[in-house]
């Protein structure tokens, strides 16, 4: 059920959001793997990180001038602030294997920023330990924290419920088109029943709506 090339799946925009995170779905990491920070020598690991799967030497070109120009806009004003962010999970090579980290988009709200473990790694609790890794320090009042995601990741959709995020309802945010009722469809035919059945869906808060309507054609 969890097997299909993504590239088969629409590219359509999910939103979601956390008011209250579920602590039961909280896992440590397995013993053979580590979490460290970024090291600025491996910023174009990280940029390329997505990129692990057969792709053309132009794809490859396209999507790291995609992500160079994503760094430039959101982080590079802010560096150190970046470094100090963002995590690897390593295996016992020292080779990064997955990463993720909440950052403050527009300076007001908490969102979670390039989740990724490389396909090889997947179905080893990494995901969940990344999230566990970035949420379980946040205080009470640095909820809610939000996400922007694809139909395509939806592995990933299924283990933010776990969560406690909800599928957002609203039918812009920002600039973007929100596409759930679009991408509804396409997630009942990629995610187990009951883990379907287990998502929920909610408004988004009106402050965040404006916030996000406020700074004009930004990506988060």
């Amino acid at each position: 059920m969890y097997h299909v090339i993504s590239g088969q799946i629409p590219s359509k925009d999910l939103f979601m959001i956390c008011e209250t995170v579920n602590t039961d779905a909280f896992r440590e990491l397995s013993p053979e793997y580590y979490f460290r920070k970024i090291r600025p020598n491996e910023l174009d690991i990280w940029k390329g990180m997505h990129l692990d799967f057969p792709h053309s030497s132009e794809q490859h070109k396209e999507y790291m001038h995609f992500m160079d120009k994503c760094y430039d806009e959101t982080y590079a004003s802010n560096d150190e602030l970046f470094f100090e962010k963002s995590l690897f999970v390593c295996n016992e090579k020292d080779g990064p294997v997955g990463r993720g980290f909440i950052w403050k988009y527009f300076n007001k709200i908490n969102t979670i920023q390039w989740y990724k473990v490389l396909r090889e790694y997947e179905g080893r609790g990494i995901g969940r330990a990344i999230l566990t890794k970035i949420m379980k320090d946040l205080s009470k009042n640095e909820y809610p924290v939000y996400l922007h995601t694809h139909p395509s990741s939806f592995r990933a959709i299924k283990l933010y419920s776990d969560f406690g995020f909800k599928l957002i309802s609203d039918p812009k945010i920002g600039y973007r088109n929100n596409d759930l009722y679009e991408c509804l469809p396409i997630l009942e035919k990629y995610i187990p029943v009951n883990d379907f059945k287990n998502l929920k869906i909610t408004k988004a808060p009106q402050e965040f709506l404006e916030i996000v309507a406020s700074v004009g054609n930004v990506n988060w």
